[in-house]
């Protein structure tokens, strides 16, 4: 059975969990409570937390680079098994250690500062990530050819992590924009190549896309990479469904994911009683209320524990 074909689901008056109530005869508690097998860690961000749990393991001392993922819950988690968090500047600073790179991916500058400060690079970045800082790279070097110079656009969240290291393959040259509106802002007539950052809408990026193929210049070539990753771009449709099926959604998810908010938005369309929520201690009461049914979805950033202790939160509510 797919991960996306399949759900987890509870009621609050069956026994189904170690932390689970003794079964209730109150039917004014039963609610059935749902997570969405679809969420949770995608390959790139599972990756990298193994990478880290097996250097920890070792009794290695291992910094890395940034949050490992967007989930403030998980890094004091991996924190607590030693995992120190370092930034660009503190990085800088250090000799001789290791130092884990994230899913997110790097720009070159890292890995010279790396290799002149002899700093051994424990590489996590997502393969598909890697994928598209090629990609982008050589056609930055690419000569001009036929077609003249070109403007790499690439849609995508300014600073972000994977961002920052697409638009260094370009020596910083490469143009950004975040949304639909700033499309609008781009010169026509240039040459230009459209990439995305991976983990953005897909129907956001056809319509850049429509855009610019309508107002490209005669003169001038359009080209567009589809470069979204179909394990989060897949998230959508199952998360909409999944939305639907219940009174209540909460969305467990860190509120610096780039990838949730998207995910997030697209729950609260198809059911405006969603909430976002980090943790279990965020969950209100109150949202139970003239509640049948609860589904518990999240982000790629999302690990599936914490989606877990929200359910077990609802349970120890209902006795």
């Amino acid at each position: 059975m797919g991960p996306y074909e399949a759900h987890e689901s509870y009621e609050s008056h069956k026994p189904h969990s170690p932390h689970s109530p003794h079964k209730s005869h109150d039917k004014k508690t039963m609610i059935q409570i749902e997570i969405d097998s679809g969420s949770g860690f995608c390959f790139g961000v599972t990756t990298a937390i193994k990478k880290a749990e097996e250097e920890l393991a070792a009794g290695e001392t291992l910094y890395c680079l940034g949050d490992i993922v967007h989930n403030g819950m998980e890094c004091e988690r991996l924190r607590k098994l030693g995992l120190v968090t370092i930034d660009h500047e503190e990085l800088t600073r250090l000799h001789d250690v290791k130092v884990l790179l994230r899913a997110h991916g790097e720009p070159p500058e890292t890995y010279e500062l790396a290799r002149h400060n002899n700093i051994e690079i424990i590489d996590a970045t997502c393969p598909v990530v890697l994928q598209l800082q090629k990609r982008i790279k050589k056609q930055y070097e690419a000569p001009s050819g036929d077609e003249g110079e070109v403007s790499i656009v690439i849609f995508g969240k300014k600073g972000h992590a994977e961002v920052l290291g697409l638009v260094g393959q370009t020596q910083g040259t490469a143009t950004v924009i975040e949304s639909f509106e700033e499309v609008k802002k781009l010169d026509y007539t240039h040459n230009i190549f459209l990439y995305s950052q991976t983990t953005k809408s897909l129907d956001e990026f056809h319509r850049i896309t429509e855009y610019i193929q309508q107002h490209i210049s005669p003169d001038a070539t359009f080209r567009s990479f589809d470069t979204i990753c179909r394990s989060v771009a897949n998230r959508m449709p199952n998360i909409s469904s999944f939305a639907a099926k219940h009174d209540l959604i909460l969305f467990v998810c860190g509120r610096k994911s780039s990838n949730g908010k998207v995910l997030f938005t697209e729950c609260r369309r198809v059911n405006k009683k969603t909430h976002l929520i980090e943790g279990p201690d965020e969950i209100d009461p109150n949202w139970l209320k003239d509640v049948s049914t609860v589904g518990i979805c999240g982000a790629t950033s999302t690990p599936k524990w914490l989606m877990e202790q929200c359910r077990d939160a609802i349970l120890s509510l209902q006795t």
